[in-house]
């Protein structure tokens, strides 16, 4: 395949911020069709050079496409996806996948079936220290892993809160986040679905856990959604886990995504904050990694770039798959359900 096909659902900020400047200059992507909605997706298809422009997602997805990349709210990713993958074509689908597990786990049987890449952009799943650590647990580094602690903070509050000044700051971009997307819980916003995905989707790929029950609590402190978020998690190998996350960090302020491994041979600490990886072995063996300065920071410019790569076979690494996006989407529809009932552990699957 000499050039990918790609076409578009979805022209708001992320994808006009982050996914189409990337796709724009590779030669080896042709900029089919973006389908959006009001008259500014016309303003997008001039912009980033699309083909064509339309408001009709079966148009686009019936215009010979190979692949498609969806930055949709929360809610209509499911649909989209269903209709892709049915189409045959390799999908690109933002965080979270769904809201639902039932809807997850069908999407990954569904990209299974057709033969087609489906990728999740966790940005820190292919950072090349997270990566280093997964390779350190593959070789059995710190045995079965018995405990772990997963957490996240993020200068988020203002786009839960509904003020998206700090985004459009730091990701310099003319388009304003849709508040019905972060900010509504119709809609699937709140810190859960905006940003634990992150560090839970981080957690399942590095160590191939999958959650069995998870009891939960939220905070809101005055927002419509949640902001503060709090588990503790069991996985199927009999593993315990906390899970925590917040969204009021400083403006500024470097993200804080922390997990720590405990197994029975030993610690595995990944900070990415401090730019941190440290292997603590129980017969004495220690390892930290060499991490250059800057790494930590959160960006999405590998995702975008490996999907493309998947498809033209250039790269075979898929590091958020629809399996571990899954994983992510049952832990958290999960942890919600609990706190609704008053923090009740929930069974997530059988």
């Amino acid at each position: 395949m000499s050039r990918v096909r790609l076409g578009a659902i979805g022209a708001g900020w992320w994808a006009t911020s982050n996914h189409f400047p990337i796709f724009q200059a590779r030669e080896d992507v042709e900029l089919v069709g973006v389908c959006g909605l009001g008259d500014d997706v016309f303003a997008v298809r001039d912009r980033f050079g699309f083909g064509m422009a339309t408001h009709d997602i079966d148009e686009l997805l019936d215009a010979g496409l190979d692949a498609v990349v969806i930055t949709t709210p929360h809610d209509l990713h499911y649909p989209a996806a269903v209709a892709a993958l049915d189409r045959g074509l390799h999908v690109l689908c933002e965080k979270p996948m769904t809201l639902h597990a039932g809807q997850a786990w069908d999407l990954a049987r569904r990209a299974e079936t057709a033969g087609v890449h489906l990728l999740v952009p966790y940005g820190w799943n292919y950072k090349p220290f997270t990566v280093a650590a997964k390779r350190l647990l593959d070789e059995g580094a710190i045995g079965e892993i018995q405990y772990a602690l997963c957490h996240m903070a993020s200068p988020t509050r203002g786009l839960f809160g509904g003020d998206p000044t700090h985004m459009l700051e730091r990701w310099e971009s003319a388009t304003a986040p849709q508040q019905s997307t972060w900010a509504s819980p119709a809609h699937g916003g709140g810190y859960a679905h905006g940003q634990v995905t992150h560090s839970s989707a981080l957690l399942f790929w590095l160590t191939g856990l999958r959650a069995r029950t998870v009891a939960g609590r939220t905070a809101h402190a005055g927002s419509a959604v949640d902001l503060f978020d709090a588990a503790v998690v069991r996985f199927d190998n009999g593993a315990l886990a906390s899970l925590s996350g917040a969204a009021t960090l400083a403006d500024g302020d470097p993200y804080q995504v922390d997990i720590r491994l405990f197994g029975s041979d030993g610690v595995l600490m990944i900070d990415v904050e401090r730019e941190r990886v440290r292997l603590s072995r129980y017969d004495g063996g220690h390892e930290e990694l060499v991490i250059p300065p800057g790494e930590g920071e959160y960006e999405c410019l590998v995702p975008p770039a490996r999907f493309i790569d998947l498809i033209t076979g250039a790269h075979t690494d898929n590091n958020s798959t629809a399996d571990v996006a899954a994983r992510s989407v049952e832990l958290i529809e999960a942890l919600l359900r609990s706190s609704a009932d008053d923090g009740r552990e929930v069974r997530i699957h059988d």
